[in-house]
């Protein structure tokens, strides 16, 4: 089994910004960036507001990924609170089962591990101790 753990910040719009930022102080190198509007399916679901803010930026730092995205309009965004864990794991059936022992004993399900236009499985949990984490299957 492979895991692999890779901080993902939400940013309050100003996503944009902080890729130049990161780029400029650690030598980051931006891998891949979408906005809502460009991602896949309904582009009328999407709020105007949202369609130039960033949905999914990867920067490289060093031997470590770094995950940025703007906050969904009208998604809560609190300062401090805006840093989550993604686990990628390479296995549909353990990311199952590190979702599930995720949520249970105290832990609480955000957003139901499904499929995704990106992964046989996605989801996101915070555990007992208050830890986000977003659960990713990394199977290609």
């Amino acid at each position: 089994m492979s895991i692999r753990l890779t901080p993902y910040a939400i940013m309050n719009g100003n996503s944009k910004e902080a890729i130049k930022y990161y780029q400029d102080v650690l030598g980051a190198e931006l891998l891949v960036m979408q906005t809502y509007g460009e991602l896949p399916g309904d582009g009328g679901t999407i709020p105007e507001a949202a369609k130039n803010i960033v949905a999914h930026a990867m920067l490289k730092i060093g031997e470590s990924n770094f995950v940025i995205s703007d906050a969904f309009p009208g998604e809560p965004y609190i300062q401090g609170n805006n840093i989550t864990i993604i686990i990628g794991i390479d296995g549909i059936d353990q990311t199952k089962v590190i979702f599930e022992k995720l949520s249970s004993d105290g832990g609480q399900v955000v957003m139901p591990l499904m499929e995704t236009f990106f992964t046989p499985a996605y989801g996101k949990v915070t555990d007992k101790f208050g830890v986000n984490f977003q659960i990713i299957c990394e199977k290609k």
